[in-house]
């Protein structure tokens, strides 16, 4: 009689949730795209998590400008997806409802951010942390800085089209835009960038 094939087997170990973010090349790890058929919510998602964590807080912390933030962002993310697993109609798409969900989380944690800082009282301002000097290296560069002062969606399409190495039409279905739209703020996104740059060289 031929062997019984194995059933799949839930990833081993627990996956290690990194606090760095370095300034290396931001290209989101593709290796986990699809979910093999089967996979219950805890499988998926600590395959997913183990796979793609680090590019994910990576993308949100160019969206948000915060490490601390980015990795909630992040974490929030992978818990709806979790309950949200039954509900999916397409597994295998799990990773664009997760770069999704980040995108939209990061434009809650911004409008928020916003008003806070509108109506918040004006004082002396809080001493610098460790973690803040080490954001600071990353902002530092001339190109964050840039990023910093465009509109949310050209800051997005842009993120997500250079640093996420996305398609236009993975960054529309992130953004919950056209592709045409895609294009336009990354055209607009790009020119307001090379105007900024061209006039601190």
């Amino acid at each position: 009689m031929p062997p019984k094939e194995s059933p799949e087997r839930k990833p081993s170990g627990k996956a290690v949730r990194p606090t760095d973010v370095t300034t290396e090349t931001l290209v989101a790890d593709r290796s986990l795209g699809a979910v093999p058929v089967g996979w219950d919510a805890d499988m998926a998602v600590t395959a997913l998590y183990s796979a793609h964590y680090r590019s994910l807080v990576r993308l949100a912390m160019l969206l948000v400008r915060d490490t601390a933030t980015a990795e909630e962002v992040v974490q929030d993310a992978f818990v709806a997806l979790h309950g949200a697993w039954r509900r999916l109609r397409d597994t295998d798409k799990a990773l664009a409802y997760l770069r999704q969900s980040v995108v939209n989380r990061s434009r809650s944690v911004l409008r928020h951010r916003a008003v806070v800082e509108k109506y918040a009282p004006k004082g002396l301002p809080d001493a610098p942390s460790a973690e803040n000097g080490a954001i600071g290296m990353l902002e530092r560069t001339a190109v964050i800085e840039a990023l910093r002062g465009l509109p949310t969606r050209q800051r997005e399409a842009l993120v997500l089209r250079y640093y996420g190495d996305l398609s236009e039409a993975e960054i529309a279905h992130a953004m919950g835009i056209s592709k045409g739209a895609v294009k336009s703020h990354t055209a607009r996104g790009m020119a307001a960038l090379r105007t900024v740059l061209e006039q601190l060289s």
